[in-house]
This record gives structure tokens, C-alpha cells and sequence, in this order.
């Protein structure tokens, strides 16, 4: 909903590639501008004052954070506070199902490792259209393995109904994930 005046050429071109930097940053290793990169490359038809102005905002902040990393942690992450809910899943539409695992899958080698994935989702972030933002983080063990920020296809009215679409993402990844590994 940027009103700003248009760019000229001259920082259009400083524009898209402020937002090919972000872009490439992201790809490699900084998660944390996943959005900010995926919504202001959205504009790059209609370039605007403020948007270059938020571009150079989040290299000042990548500039800031020049320590943050992506650490690599191979010890299991401890879940043991962590309150689990049993359900009785006799009575539902899922009491006899079974795991879906390939018939020529390999033999498991080496330690076992703990899959943890996170997602949300951010109500109505494009103000235009009323569509959502799905956020979604996977790790093994401790170390971010992949990450993923898009906008959903579908436009939602309530923020149970986009979270379930974050859901069905997320279950989707995390069992192209499983059957990668």
C-alpha cells in the first residue's frame, strides 16, 4: 500500500539488486529475511521510494547481525518438558492408518536423528489481495536444515483457516523430507 513517488531508472537498478543480494543472502543462509525478501521482490515492476527505503533497512540490519550464523548441532534436542497429548484415534477416520514407507527403502544407517519443524502464518499480510504469508522452518537435531516463506494461494477470512494451510504445507514437506532421508 506504498503511495511513495516511483523510482527513476537510475534506483530502479539500485533497487533490484539490493533485492538480488537479499535474495542470494537468504538462499545461503539468512532465514531470518525469508518474508522481507519474498514480499519486496513482489515489486519489482512498480519499484517505489518506500521500498527501497525498506530494502536498505534490512541490509542495515544484515549488516548489524554480521555474527549470525547458522550453527551446526548434532545432539538431539531435549524434549522432555514438552507436554504431550495422547488421543485416542480409534473412533476417528484415521484409526487404521499406517505409515507410508517404500517398499525398497534402504536399511537406516548411523545415529538417528530428530526432525523438528515450525511454521505460522501471518493473516491477511497482502493488503491487496487478503492472502497469507506461510512461514516454515524444518531442523535436524539442532541445525536448520531448510527453510520456506510463501505467499498461500488461497485467501482466508480467519486465522484457523490459514494456519491449517501452514499445516498442510509443513506435513507436505516434512514427508518429502522424510522419504529424502
Amino acid at each position: 500500500m506504498d503511495t511513495s513517488e516511483l523510482l527513476d531508472e537510475d534506483n530502479q537498478k539500485i533497487y533490484q539488486l539490493l533485492i538480488g543480494a537479499l535474495q542470494g543472502v537468504m538462499q545461503i543462509s539468512r532465514f531470518d529475511i525469508c518474508t522481507v525478501a519474498m514480499t519486496l521482490s513482489r515489486f519489482r515492476a512498480m519499484k517505489r521510494q518506500g521500498h527501497l527505503d525498506h530494502v536498505q533497512r534490512t541490509h542495515g540490519h544484515l549488516s548489524k547481525m554480521r555474527c549470525a550464523a547458522i550453527k551446526i548441532r548434532t545432539h538431539a534436542p531435549d524434549y522432555s518438558d514438552t507436554p504431550v497429548k495422547m488421543c485416542d484415534w480409534e473412533c476417528s477416520c484415521y484409526a487404521d492408518a499406517k505409515e507410508e514407507i517404500p517398499l525398497d527403502a534402504p536399511k537406516p544407517k548411523g545415529k538417528p536423528v530428530t526432525v523438528t519443524s515450525c511454521f505460522d502464518a501471518n493473516l491477511c499480510h497482502n493488503l491487496i489481495s487478503g492472502k497469507s504469508v506461510t512461514g516454515i522452518l524444518h531442523q535436524l537435531n539442532k541445525t536448520p536444515i531448510d527453510w520456506h516463506s510463501k505467499l498461500q494461494s488461497s485467501v482466508e477470512t480467519a486465522t484457523f483457516g490459514l494456519e491449517c494451510v501452514a499445516a498442510r504445507t509443513c506435513t507436505e514437506q516434512v514427508i518429502d523430507l522424510r522419504l529424502t532421508l
